[in-house]
């Protein structure tokens, strides 16, 4: 059996390692946290990642612990809604999925059903690799050195793997000029099944989404910048930040900020896109976020790792050993997925955190005017992004439109 070393437990390092198993893969994924990384926003399985999902047997499970969303509205600072964008819009092809997850839900289905013939090791990370013809000589934070076959990276935008084989972060990254931060809170708010978003001028954004648990909410801070100077593995840090940007805004902000410091899941980060020649060096190949992050702005991020993990490993199998006629195809069936993908929605940042309170007004009233106006069809189409691939049949060997 051919040895894999899959860093990251993520998403994509988890799916991957389900598919490898299947394979007859002897799969080791190694994680820097202490623990699968459970916290997260809600995420959207739709097109090619729910046949993903599907194929793997799990979409009656992510059904039972989905996130019951209605919808979205727009409110202004008293909580009165401005514009409403229900689940239902465009057949459920809409802003919000036919069916949403948390991402820490995700994730932790994903281990359960993959620890018991996967080799999982937390609280290490690798620290290099170096390649030869008889397989990569990778060596640990703690663990002793080992040899694998192939080595993925699977560690997010912010990869060490990809840094240690394809060189700096910032040779690939592509910033979008603006940042967001997301934790949980105790529900204080009443939020329940609607995610509602309030702008503010001065391109700043503050949002609740709602969480199967009724008594916690999801919330997202966002804000246009110029690049700013931070750590992105001090969280205490990155809380300063965000402090002192929503500084005195209105709506919820100054509750959200109060229990933004007790939140033990709080993520920061700027949206940024990863974008790549090529994804795979000798024995070592980048799967999801650590090769093609979309950004949040983009979104299907999650798909992306899904639907990367079915075909690089489909492709390994296929391939009968054989790496890098393995890698070659894995980049041919997704580099048009990923292209699609990295397209932004109308408006970009703007449309994102709009600069003016006329330009929230604007955006507003163009939400109202949707089911209206020929945009509706732009939207659904920029939906339709994650059907933009045909999965093959690799259990036939065939394609499957």
């Amino acid at each position: 059996m051919t040895n894999v070393l899959i860093c990251g437990a993520g998403v994509a390092g988890s799916a991957l390692a389900y598919w490898l198993r299947r394979y007859g893969f002897a799969v080791t994924v190694v994680e820097r946290a202490p623990a699968p990384r459970l916290g997260g926003h809600t995420v959207d399985l739709r097109g090619a990642a729910r046949d993903v999902v599907e194929r793997m047997d799990l979409l009656q499970e992510i059904r039972q612990v989905a996130v019951d969303s209605k919808g979205m509205s727009f409110v202004n600072a008293s909580g009165r809604r401005l514009a409403d964008v229900p689940a239902s819009f465009l057949g459920g092809n809409g802003v919000v999925g036919e069916v949403e997850i948390l991402r820490g839900d995700l994730v932790d289905l994903l281990h359960r059903v993959t620890e018991d013939e996967t080799e999982y090791v937390f609280d290490d990370t690798i620290t290099a690799v170096t390649q030869g013809p008889e397989g990569a000589h990778v060596t640990f934070e703690r663990s002793a050195p080992r040899v694998f076959d192939l080595v993925v990276a699977a560690d997010g935008a912010h990869s060490r793997t990809r840094s240690l084989i394809f060189g700096p972060e910032s040779r690939f990254s592509r910033e979008l000029g603006c940042y967001t931060a997301s934790f949980t809170v105790p529900n204080v708010f009443g939020a329940q099944d609607w995610e509602l978003f309030h702008n503010m001028p001065g391109r700043k954004m503050a949002a609740l989404r709602p969480s199967r648990r009724p008594e916690e909410a999801k919330v997202l801070l966002g804000f246009a910048s110029a690049p700013v100077d931070h750590d992105h593995r001090d969280p205490c840090g990155q809380k300063r930040i965000v402090a002192e940007v929503f500084a005195g805004a209105g709506w919820h902000v100054p509750v959200m900020l109060r229990e933004m410091d007790a939140a033990t899941d709080f993520y920061f980060d700027s949206a940024t896109q990863i974008v790549m020649d090529g994804w795979s060096r000798g024995r070592v190949v980048l799967l999801g976020d650590a090769g093609y992050s979309p950004s949040p702005l983009g979104g299907n991020g999650t798909g992306l790792a899904l639907v990367g993990a079915y075909v690089l490993a489909g492709e390994m199998a296929r391939a009968g050993g054989d790496h890098e006629e393995a890698f070659a195809a894995y980049e041919r069936e997704m580099r048009a997925f990923v292209k699609q993908c990295h397209k932004l929605p109308p408006g970009g940042v703007s449309g994102f955190v709009p600069k003016s309170r006329p330009a929230i007004g604007m955006r507003n009233l163009s939400i109202r005017l949707i089911p209206h106006l020929p945009w509706a069809g732009l939207i659904e189409k920029m939906a339709s992004r994650a059907d933009a691939i045909t999965l093959r049949d690799y259990a036939r060997g065939q394609a499957r439109a």
